[in-house]
């Protein structure tokens, strides 16, 4: 690397950051076809309470059985479990 730098002579000055001037850089920039890259809202949807996979290995008929009473029920399979574990810890305390 070369011992010069070209950047050496520059110097630091401040910047006006009144509101006027702020706007009208802004709409400097846009007329040339700069974006405005401020942070957004994060897109899609909020997430779910119901994070938590599982992924149990059963035997077909006993996986198609808890679907079938998921459909039923007019429920989801996850649904399905968490009362299904609610009834089971509610026998097992006693």
């Amino acid at each position: 690397m070369s011992g010069s730098n070209r950047l050496s002579g520059l110097k630091a000055r401040p910047k006006d950051t009144s509101v006027a001037e702020v706007r009208r850089v802004d709409e400097v920039g846009e007329a040339r076809g700069f974006v405005d890259r401020s942070p957004r809202k994060k897109p899609g949807r909020k997430p779910s309470p119901r994070t938590h996979q599982l992924h149990p290995k059963v035997f077909p008929e006993v996986g198609e059985a808890i679907a079938a009473e998921a459909e039923r029920l007019g429920i989801t399979q996850g649904q399905l479990l968490e009362q299904m574990w609610e009834l089971y810890r509610t026998r097992t305390e006693t």
